[in-house]
């Protein structure tokens, strides 16, 4: 009898657990064709006549028989393998096993064919309550986050989390529920239940939201589609004394309801330090229809182009922009304003200090863009090819950009032109530290130019750290 077991049957040539063959092995190997059953296995005419799941507690099957039912359609034994090592990978994404193991074998019982098969999925679900702890890197910001879950509530790969993040300029409490559609592990529904306190000293501003969102993932075609509900209660503050009286008229509470929807098209191989594809990314909000006292109609976008080069080098192109358009004649909020300048965007500028401000404090816009070339090439002589030394990057850029608020009587040609002014720019080469596939550390060197009065500046060494950069 021919048995193949895998602890996790990963792209051919796969080495058997037990047996220590692949799948050529078992076509070409001459014990093989001793056996007539394994003959026909040899010739790729095999019928997957049952797939069985073992270990199942809380888990429901019906769940489970979209995730595994390409298996039956498989028509060989090698179609067999990888449609079983694709499913095993599509039950591991659902979060709600920590183990998955296959088992293979030739089909047994009266009902059995000479060609049949079975192909059985021994599972280990999770435990019903799990807690994590670990560090989170944002835009020029770090954070220790601690959070409980409870996975697969009902049966179905629902998550309830709640997660506590303290942060060194930011804390947070959110409690979110996920619902993702059977077969369909893309398509999810999210519920958020959450308060967010955060400090932003280029404004003396402090803020508090607390709210409420629903968040609805789906594919629609090549794009992936969000759409998002969301009420939020601002409580704006000074951060200190020494606030400009722009700021303290900021000061009180306001109501939020807003709808969002973004669209996304990724190609890239690497969120981090991708050598080819393309990103683009659409947003827009709508605030005050669904009620609340902030009324805007913002538009913002990204757009990031990578392409590789010779000895390993890579090309990259990004470009972002975004308009808040007020509704009602009243003016929109500092805190839903467009920030620009830093480590992560327009470097060799202060965090968020290009445009407007008052008396030292930066007030944000109604409209920016910012456009970025870089160079990434492997570290000089490449130390720790292949290893650790693949984790780091030499950078060359230059970058520019510019933030200010526009007179809505005007028109296009006008805004354009107010846009085009007083382009601040900088340029610079350091090092990139890719961490995992999330986040990067980046030490530039960096020369701003086009400075206007007001902006702070960083001439020289400039650290940042964060998920996304210009």
């Amino acid at each position: 009898m021919g048995t193949v077991h895998a602890k996790s049957l990963d792209p051919l040539p796969m080495q058997g657990r037990d047996l220590g063959v692949s799948p050529d092995d078992l076509v070409e190997t001459p014990e093989l064709e001793q056996d007539t059953k394994q003959e026909i296995l040899e010739n790729k005419d095999v019928v997957v006549q049952h797939v069985n799941i073992q270990g199942l507690g809380r888990t429901k099957e019906d769940l489970l028989g979209y995730e595994i039912s390409d298996v039956f359609h498989a028509k060989n034994l090698i179609d067999v393998m990888k449609k079983a090592h694709l499913a095993r990978q599509r039950l591991l994404r659902l979060g709600i096993f920590k183990d998955v193991e296959v088992l293979i074998d030739t089909s047994e019982g009266a009902d059995a064919l000479p060609n049949g098969l079975d192909v059985t999925f021994e599972v280990i679900e999770v435990k019903r309550l799990t807690g994590s702890y670990n560090t989170m890197v944002g835009n020029n910001e770090g954070s220790m986050v601690l959070g409980l879950k409870l996975p697969n509530m009902f049966g179905r790969a629902e998550k309830l989390t709640f997660q506590f993040s303290y942060g060194t300029k930011e804390t947070s409490y959110g409690l979110s529920f996920f619902k993702p559609q059977p077969g369909h592990f893309e398509r999810n529904l999210t519920l958020n239940l959450y308060k967010v306190t955060g400090q932003f000293p280029w404004s003396s501003l402090k803020e508090t939201d607390r709210g409420v969102s629903a968040e609805l993932n789906f594919p629609l075609g090549v794009t992936n589609h969000t759409l998002k509900w969301e009420g939020v209660w601002r409580e704006l503050g000074c951060l200190a004394r020494s606030a400009s009286f722009a700021v303290r008229e900021e000061s009180g509470h306001s109501l939020k309801s807003a709808l969002s929807h973004t669209i996304s098209l990724d190609s890239r191989n690497s969120a981090i330090f991708p050598s080819r594809g393309a990103l683009l990314r659409i947003n827009q909000e709508l605030a005050g229809y669904t009620g609340g006292d902030a009324s805007f109609l913002k538009e913002d976008f990204e757009l990031q182009l990578n392409r590789r080069l010779f000895w390993d080098s890579v090309f990259s192109a990004s470009l972002w922009g975004g308009m808040l358009y007020p509704i009602g004649g009243q003016p929109c909020c500092i805190a839903d304003r467009f920030y620009l300048g830093g480590p992560t965007s327009v470097r060799g500028f202060g965090m968020y200090s290009i445009g407007p401000q008052s008396e030292g404090d930066y007030l944000g816009g109604e409209a920016y863009w910012a456009g970025g070339l870089h160079l990434y090439t492997p570290l000089p002589f490449r130390p720790g090819k292949g290893g650790f030394g693949d984790l780091f990057r030499t950078h060359f850029f230059l970058n520019a950009g510019n933030l200010c608020n526009l007179n809505y009587g005007d028109g296009p040609r006008a805004h354009l032109q107010k846009l085009a002014e007083c382009i601040r720019w900088s340029y610079g080469a350091g090092i990139v530290l890719r961490l995992g596939n999330i986040a990067r550390l980046e030490l530039n060197y960096c020369v701003p130019m086009g400075v206007q009065s007001g902006d702070r500046i960083c001439d020289g060494v400039q650290f940042g750290a964060g998920i996304r950069f210009l």
